[in-house]
C-alpha cells in the first residue's frame, strides 16, 4: 500500500512540473471575491486597497502533499489605474517555488452611461523553483534527476478585461516567455505558457434587491501539453448595505473527461465592514479519493482605506 500511494504522489508531482511549473497554483483563490490572483487587468477596480491573504492545504491526511500561501494587495491610481502585487510560497513534496508578480492595469471607458468598461493589464512574475532529492524514495529512482536543483525564471503575464453592465469576460496569457534551461530533466518544457478564460454574470431583479446570483466559469490550458480544465461555479450573495453574505459550489474537471471530476465542493465567506472572510472545502475525486480528506482554502482580507474614483470604470 505504502508503494502504491508513493508512486500516486510521484505521479502527481510530475503532473505539477511538467504543467504548472513557475507559476502559483490556481485553485478556486478567485472565487473569494479576489479575480486580481488571476490576472492582472482587475488592478484597481474597486474604492480600497484590498489586501486577501490565502493558504491552500490539498489532500489534508497524506504526507507532504501540496500546500500553498499568498498574499496579493492591488489599489487605485489617480482615476483609471490601478497598480498590484502578489507574493506565493508553494510546496508539492520535495519541490519548492516562491515568487512575486507585480501587475498594471489600465481602464478605458467605452460607455459612462451604460457602464461599458475595457481594462489592460500586465504583470512582471519572478519565481524561484527548487527540487530537493534528499529525501527521494529510493526504490522509485529516476536517471534524470541526480542532484539537488534550482532554477530562477523572470517572466510576464498580459490580460483584457470586457465588463458590460453586470457580464464580464477576461482573457489572459501567463509566462509568455519561452524558459531556455534545461535544469531538471531532458524532456522539461520551455513553454510555460497558460491560458486563462474567465467570464461570468451578476443577476439581480433589481437593482434594490438584497439578494444576487454570480454563475461563472474558468477554464485553463497549458500550452506544452495541450491539456485543459473547467471550473464551473455557482455563487449567491445577501447584501446588507455595504456588507455581505454568500456561499456557493465549484466543479472542476478535465475537459476531456467532463463527466469524471477533478473536485467538488462547497464555499461560503462574508464581508463585514473592512475585514473579509472565506472558506473552500474540495472533495478530491482522482485516485487518491481514499488516501485524503480533502482540500481546504481559507481567505482572509481586509479593505483599507476608501477612495471613491471619478471614473466608474474602476467601481
Amino acid at each position: 500500500m505504502k508503494k502504491i500511494l508513493t508512486a500516486l504522489l510521484v505521479s502527481s508531482v510530475t503532473y505539477t512540473l511538467t504543467a504548472q511549473e513557475l507559476t502559483l497554483p490556481t485553485f478556486t483563490q478567485y472565487l473569494a471575491d479576489n479575480p486580481f490572483v488571476i490576472s492582472p487587468t482587475y488592478a484597481g477596480i474597486g474604492d480600497h486597497v484590498k489586501v486577501r491573504l490565502n493558504g491552500l492545504t490539498q489532500w489534508v491526511g497524506i504526507k507532504d502533499a501540496p500546500d500553498t500561501q499568498s498574499l496579493a494587495a492591488d489599489v487605485r491610481i489617480g482615476n483609471r489605474s490601478g497598480v498590484g502585487a502578489l507574493f506565493y510560497n508553494d510546496r508539492n513534496g520535495n519541490t519548492r517555488q516562491y515568487g512575486a508578480r507585480l501587475s498594471f492595469a489600465h481602464h478605458l471607458t467605452i460607455d459612462e452611461y451604460d457602464d461599458h468598461f475595457l481594462s489592460l493589464g500586465i504583470s512582471y512574475n519572478f519565481n524561484q523553483f527548487r527540487i530537493d532529492i534528499d529525501q527521494f524514495d529510493p526504490s522509485i529512482p529516476d536517471p534524470n534527476v541526480t542532484n539537488n536543483r534550482a532554477t530562477t525564471n523572470h517572466n510576464f503575464d498580459v490580460g483584457v478585461l470586457y465588463r458590460y453592465k453586470n457580464f464580464f469576460f477576461s482573457a489572459n496569457a501567463s509566462n509568455i516567455l519561452n524558459k531556455d534551461l534545461d535544469l531538471f530533466a531532458i524532456s522539461e518544457p520551455n513553454r510555460l505558457r497558460n491560458y486563462y478564460f474567465y467570464t461570468g454574470y451578476k443577476w439581480r431583479k433589481s437593482r434594490n434587491s438584497e439578494f444576487e446570483i454570480e454563475p461563472s466559469i474558468f477554464y485553463q490550458l497549458f500550452e506544452n501539453d495541450g491539456r485543459s480544465s473547467t471550473d464551473i461555479n455557482l455563487k449567491f450573495r445577501v447584501y446588507d448595505f455595504e456588507d455581505y453574505y454568500w456561499a456557493g459550489i465549484s466543479y472542476r474537471f478535465l475537459n476531456d473527461q467532463i463527466l469524471e471530476p477533478l473536485n467538488v465542493g462547497p464555499m461560503l465567506g462574508f464581508k463585514k465592514r473592512s475585514f473579509y472572510f472565506a472558506y473552500s472545502y474540495q472533495v478530491v475525486l482522482n485516485d487518491l479519493i481514499g488516501f485524503n480528506s480533502g482540500t481546504h482554502l481559507i481567505t482572509v482580507g481586509v479593505d483599507l482605506f476608501q477612495g471613491l474614483s471619478n471614473c466608474r470604470c474602476t467601481y
